[in-house]
């Protein structure tokens, strides 16, 4: 019962934050505030009802145009609500206790644990949208992602030990567990910004032109925060094989090109969105991968 509740409330909370993430991406760049004006068209200003501003069920009655003036809206509108919507739902069915006997503390446990997941979730999903369409990569949304991935390790750790057992025993070794945990996600965020790093100084080398940025570094530390290297890794495999699928659709297909005119190699490519992509993938079925992987090369 309370996984079924949990992933229901979840799934609809996720159409909520995903019309609102929708606001953001389009308001944000342009600098426009987030609270006023209310919902409105961009093409002819008309203020949106409240039954035209229902996630995801207004744009489908819409059939994704404007009541007023039949402008189109977009499908990223619909996209990123039903992103959202389907990866909370699906977190919050992951997470759910399948045992509704559970103590005060445990369910509090895993309720934060959830929270936090999706919480990462969002981020990317913000992020991955922000660099398809503006190539931007937001400080104010890797730097604070990394602080809160960082403490939502510490989290993992004290409940890790908490189911184990560990929180029987002394403060002391509770505080070291959670201290050394800390640590080895410090070297592995170092780790993966610094491969990134050396990815980038390595193009610079042999194009004489930068081909990643450091929003990309900073991304690429904020998901080993969250999900460690191995899974870091894992969302850049799967970042790369994206951009390169991308790259030869844009090489078959010019007119897909943002400047059809420009040459193919000059066709520059939001590797950022490719990676908050390939995160999100790690973050729902990162560990199933990886020990599939693992498996097949006979580890």
């Amino acid at each position: 019962m309370i996984r079924i509740f949990g992933t229901v409330f979840a799934a609809l909370a996720g159409l909520a934050f995903g019309s609102f993430l929708n606001v953001l991406v389009t308001r944000w760049p342009e600098g426009e505030s987030v609270v006023r004006p209310r919902s409105h068209c961009r093409h002819c200003d008309h203020v949106l009802a409240w039954w035209e501003n229902i996630p995801l069920v207004s744009w489908v009655m819409l059939r994704g145009r404007c009541r007023a003036c039949r402008e189109w809206i977009g499908w990223r509108y619909a996209i990123v609500e039903a992103a959202v919507g389907a990866c909370w739902g699906f977190i919050a069915f992951e997470g759910s206790p399948s045992n509704d006997q559970l103590s005060f503390d445990l369910l509090l446990a895993l309720t934060i644990y959830v929270i936090c997941r999706l919480i990462f979730v969002w981020l990317l999903i913000a992020l991955a949208v922000l660099d398809f369409e503006h190539f931007w990569l937001p400080d104010k949304i890797t730097i604070p992602g990394i602080l809160v991935g960082f403490a939502a390790n510490a989290f993992y750790v004290a409940v890790y030990s908490f189911w184990n057992g560990i929180f029987d025993k002394t403060h002391v070794i509770r505080g070291q567990i959670i201290w050394r945990g800390s640590w080895e996600r410090l070297l592995e965020v170092a780790a993966a910004a610094a491969f990134l790093l050396l990815i980038r100084w390595l193009y610079w080398l042999f194009r004489r032109r930068q081909g990643l940025g450091l929003g990309d570094v900073k991304l690429m530390a904020m998901i080993a925060a969250w999900l460690g290297l191995r899974s870091a890794v894992l969302a850049l495999v799967i970042a790369v094989l994206l951009g390169t699928l991308a790259a030869l659709v844009l090489l078959v297909v010019p007119a897909w090109r943002r400047e059809p005119a420009a040459k193919w190699a000059a066709t520059p490519l939001p590797f950022g969105t490719f990676l908050c992509v390939g995160g999100i993938v790690s973050s729902l079925w990162g560990a199933q991968m990886i020990s599939a992987y693992l498996h097949w090369a006979g580890f």
